[in-house]
């Protein structure tokens, strides 16, 4: 029989006196829970009288977002540890430390980035974030080479991915953005002033073609460990540092979707820069968020090509002009998967607070027109994009176009 409940604040703090070289013995320790997320219960434990402190994250038998009715297996919990500690040995300066997991009870105790701002939030703030481009470039970069059939052993990787097994949180990802979208979806959810648009995206045959091809590659290639979710939510940030967080949509699938969901935040936040910027500097704000995507991706192509050279693992990956092929592939990928995403938080389910926290009801709307325009360009144009250079020019066509017609 199960022992599974959802802890307490006090069986938290219960939990946290546990947890070897933390707290001292009879530390006054104050406990709160601070999940704003849809999936999971997270304890905050501090010690009152110094600055130590740990997090607690335990999953829930169902989809907060949505209630008892939306199930979900708690073997989510053990993949996002087991992921966490993955990534966490190929880049250990990136990614909070596990302290301690219970498989049982779906919870693991980690490091506490409290002193880190997340990215999101940053970002609607303004804040300039200058080495995010190269730590999340080296984050992408080494976690997707070493998990893949380029940086390990490809039987060992069969074994490997067999452990990332994840179907429920496949499946919320395979509906909400390769299918509500572009139909009648009792999940999407959008404002009447863009309900053109929506009605437009269920009607758009040659958009339903491309994203079919992208749904096809999340359902069947296995090329690396994903981190699954990997937004500006799931980013924590100072101007220096950088740590991601929360990868229980972790599972084996196509590189391209991991950057493609970076760089779709990063884009989504610039859609909704006049909705949060004063006039005098919203060209700045705009022109640093449009720098970093290229940045991106440049900080994982060049840290990929470097593993690829130094350590590849299989020896027909040598075949000259193979690196270049593979790459360029992961380059369109990344484009579609982008523009899936950013379609997704605009008429899914669960959308970004860049856009919807926009106060002004006229600036909200045109940010939501923008970031479909550019998702909805970066899709038709996924398999035709020859380099990071051509992406932009996909989405400066964009951008000019709606901007003209708002």
């Amino acid at each position: 029989m199960s022992t599974y409940h959802p802890l307490s604040v006090e069986e938290a703090i219960e939990l946290a006196r546990t947890i070897p070289g933390h707290f001292s013995e009879g530390a006054d320790l104050s406990c709160r829970e601070i999940g704003d997320g849809n999936l999971n219960l997270v304890f905050h434990v501090t010690d009152t009288s110094s600055d130590k402190s740990i997090i607690i994250k335990q999953a829930v038998p169902y989809a907060k977002v949505v209630g008892e009715s939306w199930p979900l297996s708690l073997d989510r919990a053990r993949i996002e540890r087991q992921a966490l500690q993955i990534q966490h040995q190929y880049c250990p300066s990136l990614v909070p430390e596990v302290y301690a997991y219970c498989d049982e009870m779906a919870y693991t105790v980690m490091e506490d980035l409290s002193s880190y701002t997340i990215m999101r939030k940053g970002l609607i703030e303004g804040g300039v974030y200058p080495n995010f481009p190269e730590h999340i470039g080296e984050f992408i970069a080494n976690t997707l080479f070493y998990t893949s059939d380029l940086g390990m052993n490809q039987q060992e990787k069969k074994v490997l991915a067999g452990q990332f097994v994840n179907p429920d949180l496949c499946k919320i990802t395979e509906d909400l953005i390769f299918e509500d979208p572009y139909r009648d979806s009792p999940n999407n959810n959008y404002a009447e002033a863009i309900a053109d648009e929506a009605a437009a995206l269920r009607s758009d045959l040659p958009l339903h073609f491309e994203v079919a091809l992208l749904r096809d590659k999340f359902l069947t290639r296995s090329q690396a460990l994903l981190h699954g979710d990997l937004h500006t939510g799931s980013i924590f940030v100072t101007p220096e540092s950088t740590m991601v967080i929360d990868p229980e949509f972790a599972y084996y699938g196509p590189m391209g979707f991991d950057i493609g969901a970076v760089l779709a935040n990063l884009l989504l936040n610039y859609a909704a820069q006049p909705g949060w910027s004063k006039t005098e500097e919203l060209a700045q704000r705009e022109q640093r968020l449009l720098d970093m995507v290229p940045a991106v991706w440049n900080q994982f192509e060049s840290r990929f090509r470097a593993l690829w050279n130094r350590d590849l693992q299989d020896e027909m990956a040598r075949t000259p002009g193979y690196q270049d092929h593979y790459i360029s592939q992961i380059l369109k990928d990344t484009a579609g998967f982008a523009g899936c995403k950013m379609i997704r938080r605009i008429v899914g389910l669960s959308h970004v607070a860049d856009i919807d926290g926009i106060p002004d009801d006229a600036l909200r709307e045109a940010a939501q027109r923008k970031a479909l325009a550019i998702g909805k360009a970066l899709v038709r144009h996924n398999r035709s994009v020859s380099s990071i250079e051509h992406v932009m020019e996909v989405i400066t066509q964009a951008i000019n176009e709606i901007e003209v017609s708002i």
